[in-house]
């Protein structure tokens, strides 16, 4: 999640010189809607508020078929289909983009979970003892409910996901969960201490299970989906035509929350209305043209929007406690849509990033950072806590360590006093002891992510801050390394 900006600008370049086209949005059997007459000005200001109101919901049906569905003749996906999960046997390598900022801390097992059929019953066996965590999230980005060591301990628990409409009577050890939509994102994190336990993690992972109440069918065939493109820059070149027309298809089938009333009847002035095809095209020109300048003002309103979202703690930013339960506000939606889908819940997870240094100066592999905790102001955390660092694009960086995090998991070395020095950069400190201290980055511009998992309740009150990072050069480093205090 977050977490920090999406590189709008190579990604609008990209949209622009590749022409790309996303694939047209499936027909809808019922008539278009006739728009009351508006003014440019006013479906302006209507498509620019209604594009950031329904950008998540187009972000997740992308991101669902590039997960779950597969290509005529190709490899089955990397989620099998629908109330099936997946689990990952290792952390993601270096070159992986199928979500941004992911993280190297927990084994993802992850299901697209379809309730419009019958329920599907969640089971976590007692004795995960360990930090786990199993969000649940409809299709407009909200998390819902949040089994997991924080709600349930080693206890485990049983939970019947159910549509709104379902009627029926759960088993009296089951917790009914009313899902907002009838189809849902669950991305499970399990605590993963290196490599080394990835088999001990497989077999926790087992004790989570999806049973459905109907067999699930095969995957879905999608020939149409480009596997090629990561999903922010598809949303980002898609045209306004094909962005609206497909809003209008999946809000049909998933419903906007209650909240979204006010948004929905400002739409309707223009023609939008869940579920009823939406044709730009049949529109007045001088329309067709405001509610395409929305769409490009709106994206061009998102470069460098990520640097101040949240609270501004020293040189850090931390999330808005509205993440992951966003009601209205729809800003903080799509951008964390955009540029860290699948986000958490502050009090499971909260991850404070910075891209600048101690002066101000953005980060740069070219030069060697240190960042020093003192002892008493190390990550409050009740699970653990990680260092990642991303590229601009929000990617991991890949660097011929093939290290992407370190942590309090790693066999750190502490100073005498307790306190604790991590380095940045290209190279790693002259001190081969301090190796385990190193978080490799290549040449490129760079920002971090600071993960605290199960924070205490110091970082949610806002009296928790990390240090800056400083610039120091490698012969710094390395006399930091030599110095008494270690």
């Amino acid at each position: 999640m977050t977490r920090s900006r999406p590189a709008f600008a190579a990604v609008l370049v990209f949209a622009a010189s590749a022409g790309f086209c996303a694939a047209p949005p499936l027909a809808l059997a019922a008539e278009t809607s006739r728009p009351a007459a508006v003014s440019p000005e006013e479906a302006f200001s209507i498509a620019r508020e209604g594009y950031e109101m329904l950008m998540p919901l187009v972000i997740m049906d992308l991101t669902r078929r590039g997960q779950s569905t597969q290509a005529p003749g190709g490899p089955p996906p990397r989620v099998p289909g629908v109330n099936r999960f997946a689990h990952a046997e290792a952390f993601p390598p270096g070159d992986f983009r199928e979500i941004v900022r992911p993280n190297f801390d927990t084994l993802y097992s992850t299901a697209w979970i379809d309730v419009s059929k019958g329920p599907v019953t969640l089971e976590v066996k007692p004795g995960l003892d360990r930090y786990y965590l199993l969000p649940l999230m409809d299709m407009w980005t909200d998390v819902f409910a949040v089994p997991g060591s924080r709600t349930l301990g080693q206890a485990g628990g049983k939970f019947m996901i159910v549509s709104r409409s379902w009627k029926g009577k759960a088993p009296a050890d089951v917790e009914v969960v009313r899902a907002p939509t009838d189809l849902v994102w669950l991305i499970g994190r399990i605590q993963t201490n290196g490599p080394g336990d990835y088999a001990h993690v497989k077999t926790l992972q087992q004790q989570v299970t999806l049973t459905p109440s109907v067999a699930p069918p095969a995957p879905e065939i999608d020939a149409s989906f480009n596997r090629t493109v990561p999903v922010a820059r598809q949303i980002i070149a898609m045209p306004a035509e094909t962005f609206f027309a497909e809003a209008a298809r999946l809000s049909g089938l998933y419903p906007p929350h209650d909240v979204d009333q006010p948004a929905l009847a400002r739409l309707a002035r223009i023609g939008f209305k869940p579920g009823k095809p939406f044709d730009l095209n049949a529109q007045p020109v001088a329309i067709q043209s405001a509610i395409r300048r929305a769409q490009m003002d709106l994206l061009m309103s998102y470069r460098g929007a990520g640097l101040s979202v949240g609270e501004k703690r020293g040189t850090w930013r931390f999330q808005p406690n509205n993440l992951g339960a966003y009601g209205g506000d729809y800003r903080l939606r799509a951008l964390v849509a955009l540029g860290g889908l699948g986000a958490n819940r502050i009090e499971d997870a909260i991850y404070p990033n910075t891209a600048v240094d101690a002066t101000g100066q953005p980060l740069v592999g070219s030069r060697t950072y240190k960042l020093h905790f003192e002892k008493s102001n190390l990550p409050p955390a009740g699970a653990f806590w990680s260092l990642t660092a991303y590229d601009g694009t929000g990617f991991p960086i890949q660097n011929p360590e093939k290290r992407y995090a370190v942590g309090d998991r790693d066999p750190l070395v502490y100073n005498t006093d307790g306190s604790l020095d991590l380095y940045i950069g290209q190279s790693p400190p002259d001190a081969p002891a301090l190796k385990p201290n190193w978080l490799p980055t290549l040449a490129d511009p760079f920002n971090l992510s600071l993960r605290v998992y199960l924070p205490k309740r110091d970082v949610l009150d806002g009296r928790w801050t990390p240090p800056p990072v400083t610039s120091i050069d490698a012969k710094a480093a390395g006399e930091a390394a030599k110095a008494p205090g270690l």
